[in-house]
């Protein structure tokens, strides 16, 4: 193997993921799972970081991979201040914020930390992230939602939709930043995001905010029953949040969190269930318009992707309502490793412009 390999760390709340890449083409991908007593000594997500980097070094060791031919590792990006999309070297300031989890606490938090030291102990090797979750790169009209004290904020699968964007953009040989494209992650959250010319310029907070609900979040809700229902005195704060992420879409009408299930349920004739997932997909359409009114409706094409994108009826659902806006494309599966990989690759390429987070 030649020394260009790269290392990729995608740490879970209850997983680690990390595999070998040479190029995009994967050499090995490991997943260790940790079990709730193994984390529950640890009072703090980063106090697992010694934990965590110990179990990948002794499965390299183990599978006698050559450590001093990697050249990048790159960590997944954690909860950071609002940043461009693009590739960061892990930075001492970025640790600090990463380790004080100055802008929450999660488990992706440790990727650029574990990056950043097994980057340091190898001798010719950098630590770098991509495309976080918080990336932003709204323009100004985007982030104003009827009041100053709620702006909107980008909080997207800003890594899956960067990496399928630019995947398109090489298959019909094109350059992602001269393209306006629509691009659709469906997953547990789903986002859709308006890329113009290479930047996100607008997309629905996926995380605990607007847009379609999906199967664990209840997206965009009346406000002003939900403020009464807030104030009624029959929940607590918990139990509205709950509502909002993790019990809404799916979870609310179905008991359920998995399309699978939905599909089956479907097929056995439970008409209700369809209702509630022909309804997804109407409002994912619906927010599809809303992104080609951004893109003023010069869009070069839409990309479907995601876990849920493996369901050729709720796409192809998707699709009945927004075919004559631009060309649909469907890239089923959310591959967040080989994602970070091409990120990698793009650096060891000096295609990548790095950039510092400050």
């Amino acid at each position: 193997m030649e020394n260009n390999q790269i290392l990729v760390i995608n740490p879970g709340s209850t997983s680690t993921k990390f595999a070998l890449f040479e190029g995009t083409s994967p050499v090995f991908i490991q997943t260790i799972r940790h079990t709730k007593e193994e984390l529950e000594g640890f009072r703090k997500i980063t106090g697992q970081i010694s934990f965590r980097e110990s179990l990948i070094i002794k499965q390299l060791n183990e599978d006698e991979i050559n450590l001093n031919a990697i050249r990048i590792v790159m960590g997944r990006g954690g909860l950071l201040k609002p940043v461009e999309s693009g590739v960061y070297a892990v930075n001492e300031k970025m640790i600090s914020d990463l380790k004080s989890c100055a802008y929450g606490e999660h488990a992706s938090n440790l990727g650029g930390l574990i990056a950043y030291d097994i980057a340091r102990s190898l001798p010719d090797a950098r630590a770098y992230i991509a495309n976080p979750v918080v990336v932003d790169e709204l323009n100004d009209l985007a982030r104003l939602s009827g009041h100053p004290k709620l702006p909107r904020r980008s909080v997207f699968h800003a890594l899956n939709q960067k990496a399928i964007a630019r995947q398109h953009a090489k298959q019909i040989l094109r350059r992602y930043e001269d393209l306006n494209l629509i691009v659709v992650h469906l997953g547990g959250g789903i986002t859709v995001g308006a890329h113009k010319k290479g930047r996100v310029v607008d997309v629905n907070q996926g995380l605990d905010g607007d847009g379609p609900y999906s199967p664990e979040r209840s997206g965009t809700l009346p406000v002003g029953d939900l403020v009464r229902l807030c104030f009624s005195g029959e929940y607590s704060l918990n139990e509205v949040l709950k509502m909002i992420k993790g019990e809404g879409g799916l979870m609310a009408y179905l008991d359920t969190n998995s399309a699978l299930d939905v599909e089956k349920r479907m097929a056995s004739g439970d008409e209700f269930a369809r209702k509630i997932y022909d309804g997804m997909a109407y409002q994912v359409a619906k927010e599809i318009g809303a992104m080609a009114a951004v893109l003023s409706f010069q869009v070069d094409g839409i990309l479907i992707t995601g876990g849920i994108a493996h369901d050729k009826y709720f796409t192809n659902e998707i699709i009945s309502y927004c075919h004559r806006l631009a060309p649909v494309h469907v890239y089923p599966g959310e591959d967040e490793m080989k994602a970070l990989a091409m990120n990698g690759l793009r650096v060891l390429k000096n295609e990548a412009q790095i950039k510092e987070y400050q």
